[in-house]
């Protein structure tokens, strides 16, 4: 965890390991005392750990776009105010022992804030996130968390019924962007929390 760490603050990013939703919260209530209006990604992690409905009780603005009835232009409103966030809280697909987070994204709306726009990213990740390099963090992205996700969202994409990725061009595909963050400018805009549980895809 040391190495881990000392990698991620050399990249100008921090991480922690915390053993369970108590601390998680915890850390979120110290967050969002300095912090008026917050945004968020898709993350079956945040679901199931319930950090988006814990976060509703406070009295804070929120860039919703779970709230029902949305259409897709409001939903479009919804991501471009997550720019202008005070923090952006997402999960991520993979995280590697030698300092990055990668992901797969299919229309941007949770990467391109990771990269630019808001003053803090919050990323919340269980430990089957972990792996050692970014190749091995592709391969789960692709292989594992995509196609998943894909079954989940009910696209009629190959990776659904193969359970693996076969870099298709179907219109439902939702492999679009390759991200991975490497580094960056501001010393611990990106925070990461790695939770001693094996959560989301």
């Amino acid at each position: 965890m040391e190495k881990i760490i000392k990698n991620f603050k050399n990249h100008n990013m921090e991480i922690r390991f915390i053993e369970n939703k108590a601390e998680l919260f915890d850390y979120i209530d110290e967050l969002l005392k300095s912090v008026k209006t917050v945004g968020w990604g898709d993350s079956l992690t945040l679901e199931e750990l319930g950090v988006f409905d814990y976060i509703r009780k406070f009295d804070i603005e929120i860039f919703d776009k779970h709230l029902p009835n949305l259409s897709r232009e409001e939903k479009r409103t919804i991501y471009l105010k997550n720019f202008s966030a005070d923090l952006f809280i997402t999960g991520s697909n993979a995280i590697t022992e030698d300092g990055k987070i990668v992901n797969i994204d299919g229309n941007g709306s949770r990467v391109a804030p990771m990269i630019y726009g808001p003053k803090c990213v919050l990323i919340i990740v269980g430990k089957n996130k972990l792996v050692k390099n970014e190749d091995l963090a592709m391969k789960r992205t692709r292989q594992i968390a995509a196609p998943l996700d894909a079954k989940r969202l009910e696209k009629n994409t190959p990776c659904t019924k193969l359970g693996r990725c076969i870099d298709c061009n179907h219109k439902e595909r939702i492999c679009n962007s390759f991200v991975t963050i490497a580094n960056q400018f501001d010393n611990n805009r990106i925070k990461i929390l790695v939770i001693d549980e094996n959560l989301g895809f």
